[in-house]
């Protein structure tokens, strides 16, 4: 008999999105402490919440529990990079290939899009791009893959708010995206999972070189065009 999950209660939902909302758009920074009094009294809750809170977030990634240093927001190295976006290059073009082979509707990846273009914070223009990249691969006709790809978007958001912090990217990335997306609306599978490949691997490399990630050759005449401001 199959168990259902147990609902999370509000005010642990409402920490929980907030902590996250912090992380995600750089507030609270990697290697940062978490300190459940401080937290509780920030959001006017007792601690209990703070601490189911924190307990979710570690299952995400996104914050580690140590007996020593208590709880900190994840620290972001090449390793982790090179092991989260790993993943995302092994399943996301997959994913998007399919989708884009089953005729699914992209409108939700559309709108997306232009959301981020609108944006008027980084907040905003972070968000709307994790939904751009989840409205390609959700409706791949595979929801376990789709699961396997949201198990790593909070990570891969951490990673990418520590490389925007750094040097921000979002016009190379607005353009590239509005080629992806010309592609899979085109009916092109294999040319848009090859324009996402691109775009996640060239990311990676330019925020992070230590994590080891090469371009097949087959992908670098797109990257090379896009390199030259022509996506």
């Amino acid at each position: 008999m199959t168990s259902v999950p147990t609902p999370i209660p509000s005010r642990t939902q409402y920490v929980l999105e907030e902590i996250k909302r912090r992380i995600l758009t750089g507030r609270l920074t990697p290697g940062q402490a978490l300190v459940e009094t401080d937290l509780a009294a920030q959001f006017g809750v007792s601690k209990t919440p703070v601490r189911e809170a924190l307990k979710t977030l570690a299952g995400t990634g996104l914050v580690v529990m140590s007996q020593y240093k208590g709880v900190t927001v994840r620290m972001v190295d090449a390793d982790m990079a090179r092991e989260v976006y790993d993943v995302r290059l092994l399943l996301e073009p997959e994913a998007l290939k399919r989708a884009v082979r089953r005729g699914a509707s992209l409108d939700a990846a559309r709108d997306a899009l232009t959301r981020a273009d609108e944006a008027d914070d980084t907040a905003e223009r972070s968000l709307a791009n994790r939904e751009f990249h989840r409205a390609l691969y959700l409706p791949c006709g595979n929801p376990l893959l789709g699961r396997m790809l949201d198990e790593v978007r909070d990570q891969a958001a951490l990673v990418s708010a520590v490389a925007w912090a750094a040097d921000p990217s979002w016009e190379r990335e607005a353009s590239e995206h509005r080629e992806i997306l010309r592609l899979a609306l085109a009916g092109d599978a294999d040319g848009a999972a090859r324009s996402l490949h691109a775009h996640i691997a060239s990311f990676v490399r330019r925020a992070f070189p230590d994590a080891g990630f090469e371009l097949p050759e087959a992908q670098d005449a797109p990257q090379a065009q896009e390199e030259d401001g022509q996506a």
